[in-house]
């Protein structure tokens, strides 16, 4: 009798050790390495086959991973459906690329079922996006899990369109990201559009002074209108990096140092201090894709992908992404 509970006792502790150490592992690269050593491979192929099709897709990914990121963790929340989860409220109404995730997501299923979370699949599908456009690649820890909850909510989190520097600047504190960071990922706008709505305050009665934001560019302001007409459609689409909207490079950076920021929270980049020699410190020539601001790029995604992330036995591996086990 004593010799068993001694080995019972042994194997609880091994199965505790083990237990904490793939806790305390937290993501790596080469996670699936022998688990699914085809998942790169398979979620690259659906962002290709994706972005072809629809080069819209590359920048709804990427802003996917940030905006799931920023809201209790990157752990797939953002792709939960329901009548009030993040996917609902309204900072994510623009979202767009869901269905590239479902798709990777059902190749996965059936190559190595119960294994890839969605998770993982969104962190990958967002640095493959960057690729497709353009980009440099870099090499993406894994081992997420996918959380339990996701509630509309909780949003309040993300960066807004209007935030003031010291505001983005806390919202990215709060996530362990500082201020370099800060300006290194919202270069991810070299990419993508936005909705009129988003910014046409700017162009007319800017904070009730009957006028344009001084900001922009005066030679520039003409063209925003053109695009976004007083009381037109704020559904309208517009490049948030003027002249190279599908390359990922350090344009947008130009821009907003020649006043052609189109958001607000953008254009306060190049004019306060605090973010400004940052911004600097990406210009170059313009369209480079071998510039600085790629290689830092990659490092805060890296950074930001690790931010409240779900590992060892938190959350759960969903076998489909859009709703919970």
């Amino acid at each position: 009798m004593e010799v068993s509970s001694l080995n019972k006792t042994l194997i609880l502790l091994v199965l505790l050790l083990a237990t904490f150490t793939t806790m305390s592992l937290g993501t790596r690269v080469g996670f699936y390495r022998a688990t699914c050593p085809r998942v790169e491979s398979i979620v690259q192929s659906a962002v290709q086959s994706a972005v072809r099709a629809n080069p819209t897709v590359a920048p709804g990914l990427l802003r996917m991973f940030f905006h799931d990121c920023f809201v209790n963790g990157c752990d797939a929340s953002i792709l939960i459906d329901g009548p009030s989860t993040e996917k609902t409220a309204r900072p994510n109404s623009f979202l767009r690329g869901f269905e590239v995730i479902d798709a990777a997501k059902s190749q996965l299923e059936t190559t190595c079922p119960g294994v890839v979370s969605c998770a993982d699949i969104l962190a990958l599908a967002a640095r493959d996006s960057v690729v497709q456009t353009g980009g440099r690649s870099w090499q993406v820890p894994l081992g997420r899990r996918d959380g339990l909850v996701s509630q509309a909510s909780d949003t309040a989190a993300l960066p807004a369109f209007n935030d003031t520097i010291s505001v983005q600047i806390r919202k990215f504190a709060d996530k362990g990201l500082n201020t370099q960071d800060l300006v290194t990922l919202v270069g991810g706008h070299t990419i993508g559009t936005s909705a009129c709505a988003l910014f046409s305050y700017r162009l007319y009665n800017f904070s009730n002074t009957n006028g344009p934001d001084p900001e922009i560019n005066q030679a520039f302001l003409p063209q925003l209108r053109a695009l976004c007409p007083n009381g037109g459609d704020g559904l309208r689409r517009v490049a948030l990096d003027t002249g190279s909207v599908d390359c990922f490079d350090n344009s947008f950076y130009e821009n907003l140092r020649n006043g052609r920021g189109v958001l607000e929270s953008d254009a306060k980049l190049w004019s306060d201090q605090r973010t400004r020699r940052f911004v600097q410190g990406f210009l170059g020539t313009r369209g480079q894709p071998g510039s600085r601001f790629n290689n830092e790029f990659g490092r805060a995604m890296v950074k930001m992908g690790n931010t409240e992330v779900k590992t060892g036995m938190e959350g759960e591996i969903r076998r489909v992404c859009t709703k919970t086990n």
